[in-house]
């Protein structure tokens, strides 16, 4: 989910305008670090879930008057400082230090989540497995879209902004007043994903530059995993209907 204009001169060229070689070498590391940032959080999350007390921990921390408000604070801080890291143009270590934060971050903020999907789930349902392929036929799907069209969906910039604001706004208001969001605030995130998904797509495919592969990665990451916390918040609704 990055907005970043790449005002970062001392980058190389756009990748869109590098030779094919260039260009082609600039995508598949972007990709493979977008596959080791997934990897990377999955082994994250599966130690964090397996930690003895996961459970109390979780209720202590939902049960902190505005609790899990701080916690969305705390996350959003270091989201941007991530950023700012991973987009760092003089230092490549710096810009794995971003990514590999960002990546805890999104790890420990799952955590409650998961933690419930995993534990209060319908006895045969595997929410976080039907979730995580319901993402990823998404994600293949959007990112087969820009390809094939070639289409520039940074014109989604604006929108996505505001969406964003607008979305944050109602779950701190959901917060607050102590009101359940429901299924249609979970559709409507998940098609917010899915642009989040085509613009970020997109962005690599026009708009990073040479060696910018870490911090597009990284806003991939951010987008798939937006669209994986609300595919989990689905699936969990859907089954629990059953």
């Amino acid at each position: 989910m990055s907005y970043s204009e790449n005002p970062y001169s001392t980058w190389g060229m756009i990748a869109a305008d590098a030779d094919t070689n260039q260009r082609a070498s600039f995508i598949r590391l972007t990709y493979l670090h977008l596959a080791g940032a997934v990897l990377a959080f999955v082994g994250i999350e599966a130690l964090l879930l397996s930690l003895p007390g996961v459970g109390e921990a979780v209720t202590q921390v939902l049960g902190i008057p505005y609790g899990w408000m701080m916690v969305l604070g705390a996350f959003m801080v270091v989201s941007y400082v991530a950023n700012m890291w991973a987009n760092s143009s003089t230092s490549l270590a710096m810009q794995y230090l971003g990514l590999g934060v960002y990546v805890v971050a999104e790890a420990i903020i799952f955590v409650p989540l998961l933690y419930i999907a995993s534990t209060f789930a319908p006895e045969g349902s595997n929410v976080i497995l039907m979730a995580g392929m319901l993402t990823l036929v998404v994600f293949t799907g959007l990112t087969a879209v820009v390809v094939m069209t070639g289409a520039d969906f940074s014109f989604l910039r604006t929108a996505l902004m505001l969406g964003g604001i607008v979305a944050m706004g109602v779950i701190v208001c959901g917060l607050l007043f102590g009101f359940n969001l429901g299924l249609i605030f979970t559709a409507a995130m998940l098609v917010l994903a899915s642009g989040y998904i085509l613009y970020d797509t997109s962005n690599v495919m026009h708009h990073y530059r040479i060696g910018q592969h870490v911090a597009a990665s990284l806003a991939l990451f951010a987008s798939v995993a937006l669209m994986f916390w609300y595919m989990v918040q689905l699936v969990m609704s859907l089954t629990s209907r059953d």
